[in-house]
């Protein structure tokens, strides 16, 4: 198997059957983001402990296979991180999808970060690095509280 079908195995596997679709229990931070170009909402539960580690999180939503995976994959890395881990891993990820060939964080494991690789094809197209990357700006909303909405049509890459 090359990397191309990999990567589609992957992306597939996620969109089919995401990980954590569902509402975390006691959740203390959320937000909402939402598509309008394509119609992909997701909505982002985190669970922090006192010492800011993810102990929990989840996403609810709808979207296309890029957008479900994206989400999937997501929630799967940060799982049990720190958050400024949490914040490392999305800035990472954020400058591979608009410019970078490669992952530079430490924080995941080789495996990992292949499955974050896979959603690296979409910078060819425009359109679908906002499905990609819905997600992660809305985690980052959540941990920042910073909006209760993150409209993708007005936000930059």
């Amino acid at each position: 198997m090359n990397l191309k079908e990999l990567y589609q195995e992957i992306i597939l596997d996620h969109g089919k059957n995401p990980r954590n679709l569902r509402k975390t229990d006691n959740f203390n931070k959320d937000a909402r983001g939402h598509n309008p170009l394509c119609g992909d909402k997701v909505h982002v539960y985190l669970k922090l402990d006192e010492s800011k580690k993810v102990q929990d999180i989840s996403f609810e939503g709808q979207g296309c296979a890029i957008s479900m995976a994206s989400a999937s994959i997501m929630t799967s890395m940060v799982k049990g991180k720190e958050e400024h881990e949490v914040k490392e891993i999305v800035n990472d990820f954020l400058e591979m999808i608009k410019e970078k060939e490669t992952l530079n964080t430490k924080l995941l494991s080789e495996d990992e970060k292949t499955k974050l690789m896979c959603l690296s094809g979409v910078k060819q197209y425009p359109m679908r690095v906002k499905c990609a990357t819905l997600s992660w700006h809305t985690l980052t909303s959540a941990i920042d509280k910073s909006q209760n909405e993150i409209n993708m049509e007005s936000t930059e890459i």
